[in-house]
C-alpha cells in the first residue's frame, strides 16, 4: 500500500463497503419487506434503486436494484465499494485482476462495475 493511500486508511478514508446490492424484479416490494423486518426505513430512491437506512453510521446500506430478469445462479448480491479516489481504486482492482465490465451514470453519479478473478461483480464510485 503506497504511503497516501496508508494515511486515508488510516484517517478513515480509505475504500469501504458502501453497499450491498440486491438485483431484484420487483425492488419495490423486495425492499419493502426486508424494511420490515429488519426495521431499517428507506433512505433514498432514485431511478429503479432503493436503499435502506443502515442500522447505524458507517456501516453498509442494505439496497435493492431494480432488473428486468431474474438474475441467473449466484450472482443475486455485489458489493458497491466507495473510495475518496475512484479511478485509483480501480487501477488498484485490475492490477490485481479485476475487470472493467461496463460504466453507469445517474444525474452526477458515476460508477464502474467491475468483476473479481472469479467473475463476481463488484460497483466502484466516489465517496
Amino acid at each position: 500500500m503506497d504511503t497516501e493511500r496508508k494515511a486515508l486508511r488510516d484517517q478513515g478514508r480509505g475504500p469501504r463497503i458502501a453497499s450491498i446490492m440486491i438485483n431484484s424484479v420487483d425492488a419495490v416490494r423486495l425492499s419493502a419487506f426486508w424494511s420490515e423486518l429488519l426495521d431499517m426505513p428507506v433512505s433514498a430512491e432514485h431511478e429503479g434503486f432503493i436503499w435502506l437506512r443502515p442500522a447505524e453510521p458507517g456501516v453498509p446500506q442494505l439496497a435493492f436494484q431494480q432488473v428486468l430478469e431474474p438474475t441467473e445462479g449466484r450472482r443475486r448480491l455485489h458489493l458497491d465499494l466507495h473510495d475518496a479516489d475512484a479511478a485509483a481504486l480501480r487501477r488498484k482492482a485490475e492490477a490485481l485482476g479485476a475487470t472493467f465490465v461496463e460504466g453507469h451514470d445517474i444525474a452526477d453519479f458515476h460508477w464502474d462495475v467491475m468483476q473479481d478473478p472469479e467473475g463476481n461483480e463488484f460497483c466502484i464510485a466516489q465517496e
